[in-house]
């Protein structure tokens, strides 16, 4: 790795030297859905401790430097869970963030507890189209913008998030999907202020950025995230080179880049601004925190300082099962997994109702057969998503399921994908969304299956994130009656089911059928 930031350094020299005075040179790394992956994983790969050994280097040879997140730090591992982004702040502020920006994520847990995250963070978190005027924790706490200087110039760095159905509602926070008419009105005050390098964080997924910029005047780079795309020039199974090369609407360079997932790579991107501010050279990749990598002694130390507490709680066990729960997303969101049962089984069964619908991507482990402890309960659902209960109609049920096959040929999975408990069904994937359903059938009281009634009301639980329209279930949103929010996290009633059917037995039952297949 040293001797490639060598020879970045030899190659912007060379640049500085041929533009002169009338150049300036930025270094900006980048992360993205890191998803509070602190730790390597199982080959050593990835994690704080490695990132700080590169950070370092970088600055360390960059003549000017920036260090960037386009958001999705909060959920996805045990530190999350535990510690609500208290960990995260800790770990950002040693790495020395400069900014970042509001994923999707962000807002799971509610206001209060992004505005404790925002306060123990001692860089600002951005976002230009959300409004928190009405959430008294957040009024006043996250500006659209922020300006840096580097080297005697400014960088402008504003912010663009989801404002779709992947996000969890908040009281009194908005969303706006106006994303250019937002970016471009704040780009346009930047410039008024003269500052003449823009950088947009975007959490709208790397295709759409694509489209974004060549809408925008005034913008250089975007750094995104969402989708999760490894760029690179150098390493396997990349979705393209790094950076994606573009024009904005003033036909001047600008710049996509993304760096993958779960802090398994960080960016870097090394760029030449002229006088005016348009780019005029670039160079940079992917880099790959490998275990070869020495890691950052002090940041090895505060994750092992946040992972001591923890450690007893995480360690319990809560049960066992006799056969391996399937709970991989190339499965549950797509067909009939083991794991999804247990879940849909364990809210009907809480809760007292007739039907449970769990979406394949709040999915996000399989467990071994043998003794389940509580890390793996969380390693499954990390989410921290509550239980809601509620009235929906036959016809209504039917639309729902509709809903969670409308992309089940997509090739990266559809999270909407509904695991049930207490009905089956069988779709015809040939079909066109929308009318593949064939088939529903509702258990009894029996334990025996009968064809769901449109015109009757049934009692349905879900996470809260579904009942609030997530996944585009709209239809839960609009349509449902007599909503409870039982405010207990689905996490605790999945372990309390292991508890109380310990051993498991589990395993798919026939709940869903794929006909054309």
């Amino acid at each position: 790795m040293r001797k490639k930031l060598v020879l970045w350094t030899l190659f912007f020299t060379l640049v500085s030297t041929v533009y002169a005075q009338d150049s300036y040179s930025l270094t900006i790394m980048h992360t993205n859905d890191v998803h509070a992956q602190h730790e390597p994983n199982a080959d050593g790969n990835g994690g704080a401790a490695l990132q700080a050994t590169v950070v370092a280097e970088i600055r360390a040879e960059a003549e000017n430097s920036l260090l960037l997140d386009a958001g999705d730090r909060f959920t996805g591992s045990i530190f999350h869970t535990f510690y609500r982004g208290q960990d995260t702040a800790q770990i950002m502020n040693l790495l020395g963030y400069d900014a970042m920006l509001t994923g999707s994520y962000e807002y799971t847990h509610g206001a209060q507890v992004l505005a404790e995250f925002v306060d123990a963070l001692e860089f600002p978190m951005v976002v230009a189209n959300v409004d928190f005027s009405g959430a008294p924790e957040l009024n006043g706490k996250i500006p659209p913008y922020v300006i840096i200087e580097r080297g005697g110039e400014q960088i402008g760095i504003l912010g663009i998030t989801q404002a779709d159905s992947r996000v969890r509602p908040v009281p009194g926070v908005v969303f706006d999907s106006d994303y250019v008419g937002i970016a471009q009105a704040v780009i346009d005050e930047l410039t008024a202020q003269g500052v003449n390098k823009i950088i947009l964080l975007s959490h709208l997924g790397y295709f759409a950025d694509l489209e974004l910029a060549p809408q925008l005047r005034g913008v250089d780079v975007i750094v995104g995230s969402d989708t999760n795309t490894l760029l690179s020039n150098t390493l396997p199974d990349a979705e393209g080179p790094y950076p994606a090369v573009t024009q904005n609407a003033d036909g001047d360079t600008a710049l996509v880049v993304q760096a993958y997932f779960r802090l398994q790579v960080m960016g870097r991107l090394d760029v030449e601004f002229d006088a005016n501010g348009v780019v005029t050279a670039w160079r940079g990749d992917d880099i790959a925190l490998t275990a070869d990598i020495t890691p950052d002694a002090d940041m090895a130390e505060l994750v092992a300082q946040l992972r001591e507490p923890i450690g007893d709680f995480l360690s319990q066990p809560v049960g066992e099962t006799t056969l391996f729960l399937e709970g991989a997303r190339e499965v549950c969101r797509f067909e009939e997994c083991a794991m999804g049962n247990l879940i849909a089984d364990a809210m009907r069964i809480y809760t007292g109702v007739q039907i449970a619908f769990q979406n394949g991507g709040g999915i996000r482990a399989s467990i071994e057969a043998g003794e389940i402890t509580v890390q793996e309960v969380l390693d499954v659902l990390p989410f921290s998503n509550t239980i809601t209960t509620f009235e929906l109609s036959g016809a209504d049920i039917v639309t729902a399921l509709e809903n969670g096959v409308s992309r089940v040929d997509a090739t990266d999975g559809t999270g909407r994908f509904l695991q049930v408990s207490g009905l089956r069904y069988e779709y015809d994937g040939s079909q066109p969304a929308g009318q593949r359903i064939t088939n529903v059938e509702v258990m009894d009281d029996s334990g025996n299956y009968d064809v769901l009634d449109p015109d009757e009301v049934y009692t349905i639980a879900t996470n809260d994130f579904l009942y609030a329209g997530g996944d585009d279930y709209t239809v839960f949103a609009e349509n449902s009656r007599s909503g409870v929010d039982f405010g207990v996290t689905l996490d605790e009633v999945v372990r309390e089911y292991i508890s109380t059917h310990t051993p498991l037995t589990l395993a798919n039952e026939g709940r869903i059928t794929r006909v054309d297949r």
